[in-house]
């Protein structure tokens, strides 16, 4: 048996109706390698009257890691980036020292009902590059390494596996797979990296025997083989990589391993002092409850 953990996650109202399952961080396991959050959006239908823009909002000491299967979104920054966002690209913000970035529906899709489903980790920087210098970075759909593995079609893309490299530039040690099993397939994912979690995106899957339910990231045993086996079609998604190089303190948007950083973070952006995206006059404000330093992650 080699899930070592199940994290049922929880539903979370982004406002306008946008709802996703958030999985990580949790109280039973706060991390997975570098990725402290973890959210799944979809699949749902949008409709003209659905409000899901994300108004500006800021980020520091994070990468936000933004992948599609359906749907669109337009991304724009601080840095004065504007980026359309569609499926099968990785869209890889670094927040470093700070940005700003909204996430609203394009233009050409406001009278259309359209589908959308996707994912939305979060991976801590490591210490070192904390105050790095914002940074956007779009990598392509037809640039992300594809292998076929015992029938299994594997996207690469994060990370290194299965004898591909994907172009995706991370600072620390990082795996991020998507993994499309045929009716009655079988996967072998060895263990490619210090910590590793699996989760279900479409269909339901069982490892090493196992099932596990719809909607649940199974953080797996380390050093071990994990044999994913399914009846029907089935798509997940595999994440981890090297251990945080320490705690970290996470609240709202910001992520730190000084809580100090965060505080001030939060002075920042009430003061507006952490910039604009081109064009934009809305903000979301910061929470009601403000940040008193919990146990940090680690």
């Amino acid at each position: 048996m080699t899930i070592q953990l199940e994290l049922a996650g929880q539903e979370k109202d982004l406002g306008g109706g946008f709802v996703v399952r958030r999985l990580l961080p949790s109280a039973r396991q706060r991390s997975v390698g570098p990725f402290v959050f973890f959210d799944h959006f979809g699949p749902t239908e949008v409709p003209p009257s659905a409000n899901h823009d994300v108004r500006p909002h800021p980020h520091i000491g994070l990468a936000t890691v933004t992948y599609l299967f359906e749907g669109a979104m337009m991304h724009r920054d601080s840095l004065g980036t504007q980026q359309l966002i569609e499926p099968g690209a990785i869209n890889w913000m670094t927040s470093g020292r700070g940005i700003v970035h909204s996430e609203r529906k394009p233009e050409g899709l406001r009278d259309s009902t359209y589908p959308m489903h996707g994912l939305q980790p979060w991976t801590a920087l490591p210490q070192a590059h904390e105050e790095d210098e914002p940074a956007f970075a779009h990598t392509p759909a037809s640039a992300i390494p594809e292998v076929e593995v015992d029938g299994a079609k594997v996207r690469v893309l994060v990370g290194e596996a299965f004898g591909v490299r994907s172009p995706v530039a991370a600072l620390s040690p990082t795996l991020y797979l998507d993994v499309l099993l045929p009716p009655g397939g079988t996967f072998v994912l060895p263990p490619l990296a210090q910590e590793l979690a699996a989760y279900p995106v479409q269909g339901h899957i069982s490892l090493d025997g196992a099932a596990l339910a719809a909607r649940t990231m199974a953080v797996l045993q380390p050093a071990a083989d994990t044999v994913f086996s399914v009846d029907q079609p089935a798509r997940f998604v595999v994440i981890g990589g090297a251990a945080l190089d320490g705690p970290r303190h996470m609240w709202w948007n910001f992520v730190s391993s000084r809580k100090e950083r965060i505080l001030q973070a939060a002075e920042d952006w009430e003061a507006q002092r952490m910039g604009q995206v081109p064009g934009e006059s809305e903000f979301i404000p910061l929470p009601p409850t403000r940040f008193t330093p919990p146990n940090p992650l680690s």
